[in-house]
């Protein structure tokens, strides 16, 4: 998921530092989340503030609701995203025409 945001091109933005962007951010937590539920099956879930751990059922809720939810939220992020990218795609296309164009037949366009 989340292929426009985490694209080598990210790394290098103009726009802002890749740990800048809450979106790649999310995308790395879920997965490292992934990652640690994959390394724990089978055994409980040590939490830093609580003493009983993650067991079965918490662990299930966790690959049944929250890394879905993670994934929904990275989809419409890429969403959002590539409509983004097609207006500002747009917009360059029209510039570009408007910069070809004579400037005569620019000023009759304004008319």
């Amino acid at each position: 998921m989340a292929t426009l945001s985490a694209g080598s091109s990210a790394a290098t933005s103009p726009f802002c530092r890749p740990e800048e962007d809450p979106f790649l951010l999310l995308e790395s937590c879920g997965k490292a989340i992934e990652s640690i539920l994959r390394g724990h099956v089978g055994r409980p879930l040590r939490r830093t503030w609580i003493e009983q751990p993650y067991g079965e059922e918490e662990i299930t809720l966790l690959e049944e609701e929250v890394i879905p939810a993670i994934q929904q939220c990275l989809a419409r992020i890429d969403e959002l995203d590539e409509r983004l990218l097609a207006q500002q795609e747009l917009l360059q296309r029209c510039e570009l025409e408007l910069q070809r164009q004579p400037l005569s037949e620019q000023k009759l366009q304004m008319v």
